[in-house]
């Protein structure tokens, strides 16, 4: 179950997120883990740091949060559709017009990482329960072919190439 899914389980489009999680890594654990590093948020992002932006053009520390709260959500999603056995094709999402329309601008960050801890709660609970025949389920999200599995590392590796963003980029402390 908990092993690191072959290239044939996702798009080659994913293998970066799938790279940024370790092949010795208990997936759980990692998603536990980085449960307890987007909670500390509130108390490294204060201040103007919230909405500050890197880059003209680019998203401002909320609006990462925001989107990595619409991942969370999509992923999730997609996990539990393909874990249940469902054969449709899940729809992609264009996470520009999801930021844009999210507010998450005008949120602050502890109602925005409050929000996130939430669906990773969720998405845990959700996983924890899966037996092993669920993990290898496969179905298609945004026209590619996914096992749960393969989704399972994706979750997790997205969350990691945000939170090295916020850390490289924002100069936030992880």
């Amino acid at each position: 179950m908990n092993r690191r899914p072959a290239e044939s389980e996702y798009a080659p489009s994913y293998a970066a997120y799938v790279g940024k999680v370790s092949d010795s890594t208990d997936i759980l654990a990692t998603l536990e883990g980085q449960r307890g590093q987007l909670a500390a948020l509130p108390h490294n992002v204060t201040g103007d740091l919230e909405t500050h932006r890197y880059a003209e053009g680019k998203w401002s520390v909320r609006e990462v949060i925001g989107h990595v709260c619409d991942a969370e959500r999509v992923f999730g999603y997609r996990i539990f559709c393909m874990s249940r056995g469902d054969t449709q094709s899940l729809p992609g999402f264009d996470e520009n017009v999801y930021a844009e329309r999210s507010g998450s601008h005008q949120r602050p960050i502890a109602d925005l990482v409050a929000e996130l801890v939430l669906l990773r709660d969720a998405n845990l609970s959700l996983l924890r329960n899966l037996d092993a025949e669920a993990w290898s389920r496969t179905g298609v999200a945004n026209n590619k072919p996914f096992t749960v599995r393969a989704l399972i590392h994706v979750l997790a590796g997205h969350c990691r190439h945000h939170l090295d963003i916020l850390r490289e980029r924002y100069g936030v402390t992880i």
